[in-house]
């Protein structure tokens, strides 16, 4: 039942409070699962790297002549990404390599004979598992955006690869203002138009801005480069031309100039300089990001990151889903071999992410919710590893 369940949780957090001490069956038990588990992050994360990237680098170093040096850099900075990928599939490959082996060589049904609970029993494996949600939680805010940011640069300065999230061409950026209406209504009214044909991460190129004061278009500005200016609060624009044009649209003047400053926000300038894919955010980055979305009414976009950003939040919590699902199978009585119980353990990740796949794809074209496309597969993995806990355990 699930009280009990939940009660030998609670009776293992209290046997590790005061003077931290473990049970012998939990020393044993975790002494049990920590050499399998590094194994197979080294392994899976190896082999990730090898099948997932490497391909496609190679094939980048001899038909689009990226220097060898840039290569090995940009496979180092992957290695971050599949270790992140790999630390909930060593979880499910090491518990049910652990639970398979207790259970094969008799050592659970000795621990059920003395009268400790399958819930017990299997106790040690969730915290576990909660402990590589918690680094896998940290590795992916801390380590993962910033190498995946890298490596995408490296792409983009020697390869020139486009990148739909980023934004170093065809900046686009429309700002609004909010209008009260005389019957009350309030509706977003465009203040002006900012387009830049290239940026470099600190200047502009080639510029049009367009502004209207209420609904009349008041004035163009053509430039060569503009720059913020973070001491002034302003921008700087350089080597362009100010066209005013009369209420009717007519022209009114022309004022031509070497450097001009402008009272301008400083959104497009953080809408350029902030744009990234999602994996190459962490969660704090992505919600800056998002706000700024919201500003330019990019819902599309918008839903994408929001969808990403509880992704990267249910993400960690795999891991305690394997923990549990690899558990309660191993401790099945029957002979299961690390052949078989990889062979397992593949099916299962490889159903569980298909799931995640298509109901993540549900989320971001709005059928369901951001939160739901996160966490909905966590919650049917947790289901089905208390049904099998609650089978066996009756058995």
């Amino acid at each position: 039942m699930l009280t009990k369940f939940l009660q030998s949780l609670s009776d293992l957090w209290r046997s590790q409070q005061g003077r931290f001490s473990l049970s012998l069956m939990d020393r044993y038990i975790g002494g049990e699962l920590i050499p399998p588990f590094i194994f197979s992050v080294g392994l899976v994360s190896s082999l990730g790297v090898a099948i997932g990237y490497l391909s496609d680098l190679a094939n980048k170093v001899v038909e689009s002549d990226l220097p060898l040096i840039q290569a090995l850099e940009i496979l180092l900075l992957k290695v971050p990404e599949f270790t992140a990928y790999a630390l909930p599939i060593s979880v499910m490959l090491t518990t049910l390599l652990t639970y398979g082996r207790l259970s094969n060589d008799s050592e659970l049904i000795a621990l059920r004979a003395c009268g400790v609970s399958l819930y017990r029993i299997i106790a040690p494996a969730l915290v576990f598992s909660l402990l590589v949600t918690g680094i896998t939680f940290v590795f992916s805010e801390l380590v993962v955006p910033g190498a995946n940011y890298q490596a995408t640069s490296i792409l983009v300065k020697y390869l020139k690869e486009e990148h739909p999230f980023w934004q170093n061409k065809d900046i686009f950026y429309p700002d609004y203002e909010e209008v009260d209406l005389p019957n009350g209504e309030t509706v977003k009214r465009l203040k002006y138009l900012f387009y830049a044909e290239k940026f470099d991460g600190q200047h502009m190129k080639t510029l049009t801005i367009l502004e209207w004061i209420g609904t009349n278009l008041n004035k163009i500005v053509v430039s060569d480069s503009a720059t913020w200016n973070s001491r002034e609060n302003t921008w700087d624009f350089f080597d362009g031309t100010i066209y005013k044009l009369a209420p009717d649209a007519s022209y009114r003047d022309m004022s031509p100039f070497k450097h001009c400053q402008l009272a301008l926000a400083k959104a497009p300038f953080e809408f350029a300089l902030q744009s990234r894919d999602p994996y190459e955010m962490n969660v704090i980055q992505a919600q800056q990001y998002m706000k700024l979305l919201r500003m330019i009414g990019d819902e599309k976009n918008l839903r994408t990151f929001q969808v990403r950003i509880q992704q990267k939040l249910a993400f960690p919590f795999i891991c305690v889903v394997f923990g549990l699902v690899g558990s309660v199978l191993g401790v099945r009585p029957q002979q299961m071999g690390r052949a078989t119980s990889f062979g397992f353990s593949v099916v299962i990740i490889f159903t569980y992410y298909v799931l995640g796949f298509i109901i993540g794809s549900l989320g971001l074209i709005g059928i369901i919710s951001p939160f739901m496309a996160a966490w909905l597969p966590n919650f049917l993995g947790l289901g089905m590893g208390y049904w099998l806990l609650y089978h066996f355990a009756k058995s």
